[in-house]
């Protein structure tokens, strides 16, 4: 199985959907398109939902920190939501969520971010 990706831009905010696998394999390309996307769309935050995301390993986790490097420099802030129990494991034991925010889902995510839904 493959990573799907989709990326929608509501106000100064980039929702990022992941949904199959973010492998080794996956990573480097996540990694270019995000960073184009975030510099095209002039967003300060990312919401980034995992609810079909069933695999990821630790270069996905790579991809996900350096992303979180660039927002937190732009003055932003990353939220993470809707993750299944074993990406959300694999999150707890890296100690992403010290970060990290995580909120139920992409609305209330939206909502703490200042963004009507």
């Amino acid at each position: 199985m493959s990573l799907s990706v989709n990326y929608t831009t509501k106000e100064n905010v980039l929702l990022v959907r992941l949904s199959g696998e973010l492998d080794h394999h996956a990573a480097e390309t996540l990694k270019k398109e995000w960073q184009e996307t975030i510099k095209a769309n002039q967003v300060k935050h990312v919401i980034l939902n995992l609810e079909s995301l069933s695999f990821m390993d630790s270069s996905g986790l790579g991809v996900i920190l350096g992303r979180y490097k660039e927002v937190t420099q732009l003055g932003g802030e990353m939220v993470v939501c809707s993750i299944s129990p074993a990406v959300k494991r694999l999150f707890e034991m890296s100690g992403l969520f010290k970060i990290i925010r995580l909120e139920e889902n992409e609305q209330y995510a939206l909502l703490t971010l200042g963004v009507a839904s």
